[in-house]
């Protein structure tokens, strides 16, 4: 009998309230029609724009969610940083190395799924592509599926992070601009590829935040802190199809719902 193709959810950026709604709301029908084997969401806006409340980790996983993963803001809740030490399946880029909180990378039933942070544009941090080599390494040889979250600003340095990583991991999807991009594709030795998932937050925004004020802030170049706005929201990221046995990319759709 031929191996089951193993189905994997990958969604962007939660942001805000409106993002955690829509996931509560529509997580689950979302498994059903794409009969998703696995799911991994970024939560690392979903606390108002800015990280990730321990409350909403607990509701993300109690919806179907089996990793959650974050970048730079994940610091941003001072009580949710326990969660990253004691909740294995929550991560925080593995490339701001072993000296803060928390775990970059997690095995659940089989597959893995690491988290690395871009430089260009973002904090000095350690080298993401040396960190996801150490980790393929460490990984025991049965587990075949891997899927990499690059929350990234750079879209030249989210493509090299995929032809590095092609034929050594199952996807590579980048997270962080909230804009979902039309380059899903799979890479010549049998990865999958999205420059960006997108976000999972309100619809009629900028990248998640009150259209007037981050409309303001750029006219008049004043530091008007974002405000989450408060209207309908959207899902976006992809469904990977892969074979669980070889670990390869079949398939790789983008979702907007």
């Amino acid at each position: 009998m031929a191996n089951k193709n193993f189905t994997t959810l990958l969604l962007g950026d939660v942001y805000g309230d409106p993002g955690c709604r829509v996931l509560s709301l529509k997580l689950q029908t979302l498994i059903k029609k794409y009969r998703s084997d696995f799911v991994i969401v970024n939560g690392e806006n979903a606390f108002k724009g800015f990280g990730i409340s321990p409350e909403q980790v607990d509701m993300l996983f109690g919806i179907g969610v089996d990793v959650i993963t974050s970048g730079n803001h994940i610091w941003q809740q001072e009580d949710v940083l326990p969660y990253l030490d004691s909740k294995e399946f929550l991560l925080r880029p593995a490339n701001y190395g072993n000296m803060v909180q928390g775990h970059g990378f997690a095995v659940k039933d089989g597959v893995c799924v690491i988290n690395l942070q871009g430089r260009m544009n973002m904090p000095p941090i350690e080298d993401p592509f040396k960190w996801a080599l150490d980790i393929l390494k460490r990984l025991d040889s049965r587990v075949k599926t891997v899927f990499v979250d690059f929350h990234a600003e750079s879209s030249d340095e989210k493509e090299a992070m995929g032809l590095f990583l092609d034929g050594k991991v199952t996807g590579v999807v980048g997270t962080h601009i909230h804009v979902q991009t039309l380059d899903e594709k799979i890479l010549p030795a049998g990865t999958a590829y999205i420059t960006d998932l997108g976000m999972c937050g309100p619809k009629g925004s900028v990248i998640g935040s009150d259209p007037d004020i981050a409309l303001k802030r750029q006219l008049t170049q004043m530091p008007l802190k974002a405000q989450v706005l408060d209207s309908v929201a959207q899902i976006h990221g992809v469904c990977i199809q892969s074979d669980p046995v070889s670990g390869r990319a079949l398939s790789i759709e983008r979702i907007a719902e």
